[in-house]
C-alpha cells in the first residue's frame, strides 16, 4: 500500500504538484519575498566592490575598479588589520564563553523539578532578548558606569571606584558579558526542546545500573543533545565574523576605535561615513565568503563523524 502511493506521487507532474500544494504555496508567498527582497535582491549591490562607486552616479554610471577595493585586504592595510584582529578575539571569546551558556542554562533549567518554577524562570530569563541594544547599554552604564549604582555604592562606603565602562582593557569582557545577559535565556528555547526529546526510559535505565546524575549527564543527555549542538554550532561559524554591530557601534566612543573596531564597523566608518563604498563593500564580501567557507567545511566536517549537518549528504 505504501509502495502504491510513493508510486503515485513520483508520477505526479511539476504543475499537478503546485496545484494540489497551492494552499501551503500561498501561506509561505509572503515570507519568500521577504527573503528575495531584502537578503537576496541587495546581493546584486556587491558589484561595487569592483567600482568607483559614487552614489550621484549610481552603479550603472561609476566606473569599473577591478580589484582596487580588495587593496586593503591584500596589502594589509593597518586599520584593516586591527579590524580583523578584534574580530577574531571576539569570535573566539563569543565561541568559548557565548555559545556554551545556553546548553548549561539548559541543563540547569531542566534538572528544575517544579514545572511552575522552571516556567517562571524561563519567562524572566527570555525578557532580555526582547530589549534593544541601546535599552541594553543604557543598563549597563546606569549600573557598571562612572555615575552609575555600583559605583555611587562604593563612593558612599569610602571605597575605590571601579573603571568598567569606557575602560579599553575590559571593552571586549564587557561586550561579551552583555551577550551573554541579553541571549542566553532566549537560545536555550531549541536546547529544552531538544531536552524533552529525549526518552526518560534511558534516565531509568541509567539509574537502575547505578549511573550517578553527572554519569546519566554524560552518556544520556549530552549525546542527545549532540545533533543540536553540532547543527548550531555550524550555523555560529557562517555568522562568527558578525560580532554585534549595534552593540559596539553604539560603545565606540567610549574607548576608541583602537580596541572596539571590528569588520562590521570598519564598513559602516569607510563606507557610510568616510565615502569609501567601494572598499567597504569589498570586505563586506570577503567577510560573506569566508562565512559561505566556514560553513561547508564545518558541515563536511560533520558528516564526517556521522553527523547530518545543516543539510544531508
Amino acid at each position: 500500500m505504501l509502495q502504491r502511493t510513493k508510486g503515485r506521487q513520483q508520477q505526479l507532474t511539476l504543475g499537478q504538484r503546485l496545484i494540489r500544494d497551492r494552499v501551503l504555496l500561498l501561506f509561505a508567498l509572503p515570507g519568500t519575498a521577504l527573503i528575495v527582497v531584502f537578503h537576496y535582491l541587495p546581493l546584486l549591490g556587491n558589484v561595487i566592490a569592483f567600482k568607483d562607486y559614487q552614489p550621484f552616479l549610481g552603479i550603472a554610471g561609476s566606473d569599473w575598479a577591478g580589484l582596487q577595493n580588495f587593496s586593503v585586504i591584500f596589502t594589509g592595510d593597518p586599520a584593516f588589520l586591527r579590524a580583523l584582529q578584534n574580530t577574531l578575539i571576539l569570535t573566539i571569546l563569543q565561541s568559548i564563553f557565548v555559545f556554551p551558556a545556553p546548553i548549561l542554562l539548559a541543563l540547569l533549567l531542566n534538572s528544575l523539578f517544579s514545572e511552575r518554577i522552571k516556567r517562571i524562570a524561563q519567562s524572566i530569563l527570555y525578557l532580555p532578548h526582547f530589549m534593544s541594544w541601546v535599552i541594553v547599554v543604557a543598563l549597563f552604564q546606569q549600573m557598571l558606569g562612572g555615575s552609575g549604582l555600583l559605583n555611587n555604592y562604593l563612593r558612599s562606603h569610602n571605597l575605590a571606584t571601579l573603571d568598567i565602562i569606557g575602560n579599553s582593557e575590559l571593552f571586549r569582557v564587557l561586550l561579551t558579558t552583555q551577550v551573554i545577559w541579553k541571549d542566553t535565556g532566549w537560545a536555550t528555547i531549541l536546547f529544552l526542546a531538544a531536552l524533552s526529546q529525549i526518552d526518560s526510559q534511558l534516565f531509568e535505565a541509567a539509574s537502575v545500573d547505578g549511573a550517578s546524575r553527572m554519569r546519566q549527564l554524560w552518556h544520556v543527555t549530552l549525546p542527545g543533545l549532540r545533533g543540536i549542538i553540532i547543527l548550531l554550532f555550524i550555523l555560529r561559524l557562517g555568522d562568527s565574523l558578525t560580532v554585534g554591530f549595534e552593540q559596539i557601534i553604539l560603545q565606540q566612543a567610549a574607548v576608541g576605535r583602537d580596541v572596539s573596531e571590528v569588520l562590521d564597523t570598519y564598513v559602516y566608518n569607510n563606507g557610510v561615513i568616510g565615502g569609501a563604498w567601494g572598499v567597504a563593500a569589498a570586505v563586506g564580501l570577503v567577510k560573506g565568503l569566508v562565512g559561505v567557507v566556514l560553513v561547508l567545511t564545518a558541515n563536511k566536517v560533520a558528516h564526517l563523524f556521522g553527523e547530518q549537518g545543516v543539510y544531508s549528504r
